[in-house]
């Protein structure tokens, strides 16, 4: 509900709303420049003497006018003639013409009623009250997608539209939030909705009838500060019964032009402090830094629009649509999928379709989403989660395990968790898992045990579908058939090959990047953009779910490279393996950002063996700014299978590498990657206190040998591999 509250009236307001952002924005610059450009008052300089500057250059005076950015204004007769200054108040002569600023003023007129007059403020207002309901409903979307508020500023990942749509909104919702609630303040205040509470003194029935009275000598102008004026009114030239007025920070008055005596005074009101104060939040005018920063702030809306468009469109595409979707309030079964790649919502959806037509009330939504309070009427829970990396929560299920663990009271509904993965790897279904022993630590009932589905298996799916039936007294057949991704095919352009010495066939296979229309490269679907280490995913003939390979080039390469071993009866492997130059293959693109090379300066400690030496590659040919990278490279016999040997020669003498050990399993003096870094403890070490990031790809023993290796290495420091995965340094992609 809060997603579609939050996207509808982005998508529908999406012009508008880019539009007021972008002329506000423009608009903030100038409160600071007419500070900047304006000649300011001394501190000591009272009003009254200011004045009298003034009055001697200009003896014609009217008026004297200072903006919160203190310009001071001067208005005039002279001969019948009006005329008017900025200010120097040094002096009290003319340092600058007092026409509105063209620019500004039509910016102005843009921004409130978009030339529209009444009927454009209204339309203004809508503006900012979609502003208002975005950035309300933005931030408890990003909550959910952090897992609360204390990790409101964790790191995210995801696809590169949905990280810069969330990292630019917390950033700067705050900001957006206050720029819309003040506007719509400032629109209903225009309109008459809010009291005017102008507090007025009423003008003197008596005045002493002389003219004359030296204005620096009046007590109230000499006791002033000009830097808290707004305005004072001369009297009209020859009517002894008019009086000066003066307009302050802190009220109004009436002065005796003979005198010099205060002949009336009102302090401003509360409500006009709040309305003036609330002026002042949105417009930036007398706090030209607030609203520089409120300016570019609103420049995050236009980028926003344009993420959040490309997000729209490519979940529209990507994720099943969910039919007759019950709403939370009166679903009986709530569904709840946690999915990294999109898979598990496949699955979700076959649930869902076999629950309804047995006439069953059923919601899907995202595990993110978990929150009781909105399923009143659900009488069981069924959660589908898959598992990321070593055992972490996939994205669209990040939180929910603070949530359960923040019940004071269990949902009455029962629960069943059905967990997906890959048996090959060692954390298989270790999510599910963990959700599962939180229910049980919190008493949550349940209403079948942990069950699992393996490599994403229709037939375990329907065995699991026919117990829940049993479990719920209906018939419930799930027959899913998986949807393959949209590929794209992809010509072999060339191809290395190595190992067939030590009995590993091994090729680094180069493929060309294929044509993409206008729309994908916009949106970034396909292989319009990508990383190394991110993967492609291939379904060989014969086989129902992809076989995936880490890419050791990105986009900006102009190629799509990986590497490739021949497993004995491997169908993708050996499909790869007899592909020869212009032979094409189907494929598809999937992110991996949290195996990715962070953009900035901090030292890498990469290591790899066989064909895990792909993705560490791609990072080293893209190291065009010369961080600091040391390579550990682990292969069977350096004349057979030393992968990418010219290459990273090159990079050495280029700089793009800092350092190469290599270790070997055969031949002279063989010893394995995670020896060739016991060796070096000190390298280690010196890298690590300057903040170094570990990145490991290769097979999983290889994998655990090194992660021994770091620990001991890194004990003394205080360190450990699984404190550092953590915080984020010590990142795996193994198989």
């Amino acid at each position: 509900m809060i997603r579609a509250f939050h996207r509808w009236p982005g998508l529908v307001a999406l012009a508008l709303v880019a539009l007021l952002a972008v002329s506000g924005a423009a608009l903030s610059v100038f409160p600071t420049a007419e500070r900047l450009g304006a000649p300011q008052a001394d501190a000591t300089l009272r009003v009254g003497e200011l004045a009298t500057r003034i009055q001697m250059v200009y003896p014609g005076v009217e008026q004297i006018k200072r903006s919160p950015s203190g310009r001071i204004t001067a208005y005039w007769f002279d001969n019948g003639t009006p005329g008017s200054a900025v200010i120097d108040p040094a002096t009290g002569a003319g340092a600058g013409s007092a026409d509105p600023n063209p620019v500004k003023r039509w910016l102005t007129t843009l921004h409130r009623s978009l030339f529209l007059d009444d009927a454009g403020r209204i339309l203004s207002a809508a503006g900012a009250t979609a502003m208002l309901l975005l950035s309300l409903s933005g931030i408890m979307l990003v909550s959910r997608r952090t897992g609360g508020w204390r990790r409101w500023f964790s790191p995210l990942r995801g696809s590169l539209p949905g990280r810069i749509h969330v990292e630019v909104a917390r950033i700067a919702v705050a900001g957006l939030l206050l720029s819309s609630a003040t506007a719509l303040w400032m629109t209903a205040s225009t309109f008459g909705f809010l009291p005017n509470q102008a507090v007025v003194p009423n003008l003197p029935s008596t005045v002493s009838g002389k003219t004359g009275a030296p204005l620096a000598g009046m007590p109230m102008l000499a006791s002033t500060p000009v830097s808290v004026l707004r305005e004072l009114s001369f009297p009209y030239p020859g009517d002894a019964t008019d009086v000066f007025t003066l307009k302050t920070d802190s009220g109004t008055g009436y002065l005796d032009q003979g005198t010099g005596a205060t002949l009336g005074w009102s302090d401003l009101s509360g409500w006009e402090s709040v309305s003036e104060t609330i002026y002042m939040l949105h417009t930036g005018q007398g706090a030209g830094l607030l609203g520089l920063m409120l300016g570019l702030m609103a420049l995050a809306v236009p980028v926003m629009g344009a993420t959040g468009t490309i997000i729209w469109y490519a979940g529209s595409r990507g994720r099943p649509r969910i039919r007759d979707n019950a709403t939370p309030s009166r679903a009986e079964t709530v569904i709840l999928v946690g999915s990294e790649g999109g898979s598990t919502w496949g699955f979700a959806a076959t649930l869902h379709c076999a629950l309804t037509l047995a006439g069953l009330a059923a919601h899907v939504a995202p595990m993110s989403a978990f929150d009781p309070a909105r399923t009143p009427t659900a009488r069981r829970y069924l959660i589908l989660a898959a598992t990321y990396g070593d055992g972490s929560a996939p994205a669209s299920a990040k939180g929910f395990l603070d949530r359960v663990a923040g019940l004071s009271i269990m949902p009455a509904a029962s629960l069943a968790v059905l967990g997906f993965g890959d048996r090959a790897f060692p954390a298989f279904c270790a999510y599910a898992e963990a959700v599962e022993a939180a229910a049980k630590a919190k008493g949550w009932t349940t209403l079948l045990p942990l069950d699992t589905v393996d490599r994403q298996s229709p037939q375990e799916f329907a065995r699991w579908g026919r117990a829940l039936g049993d479990a719920l007294g209906i018939e419930l057949e799930l027959d899913h058939q998986p949807v393959r991704p949209k590929t794209a095919p992809l010509t072999l352009v060339s191809r290395r090959d190595y190992g067939q010495d030590v009995q590993v066939p091994t090729a680094i296979l180069r493929f060309a990047i294929p044509t993409l229309s206008f729309v994908q490269r916009l949106v970034g679907q396909g292989f319009a953009r990508f990383e190394a280490g991110d993967l492609i995913g291939i379904v060989p003939e014969g086989a129902t779910v992809p076989r995936f390979y880490s890419l050791a080039s990105g986009s900006k390469d102009g190629f799509i490279e990986i590497v490739v071993r021949k497993h004995v009866g491997g169908l993708c492997s050996g499909a790869l393996m007899a592909l020869e130059p212009g032979d094409t293959l189907a494929a598809f693109l999937r992110r991996n950002p949290d195996f990715h090379a962070a953009k900035d300066r901090v030292p890498l400690i990469l290591v790899g063996a066989g064909t895990g030496l792909g993705p560490l590659a791609g990072f080293v040919r893209a190291n065009s700014g010369r961080r600091p990278i040391h390579l550990y490279f682990g292969m069977r016999h350096p004349d057979s299978d030393f992968l990418y040997r010219e290459e990273l020669e090159a990079w050495l003498s280029e700089g793009r590498l800092a350092a190469l050990t290599t270790g070997h399993s055969r031949g002279t003096l063989p010893r394995y990657v995670q020896d060739a870094i016991a060796s070096q403890p000190l390298e280690v070490v010196r890298a690590m206190r300057e903040g170094a990031r570990i990145m490991v790809c290769g097979g999983r023993e290889m994998a655990a040998g090194v992660a021994e290796t770091m620990a001991r290495i890194l004990e003394p420091l205080g360190m450990s591999p699984a404190k550092l995965k953590a915080e984020g340094r010590y990142v795996e992609d193994v198989y």
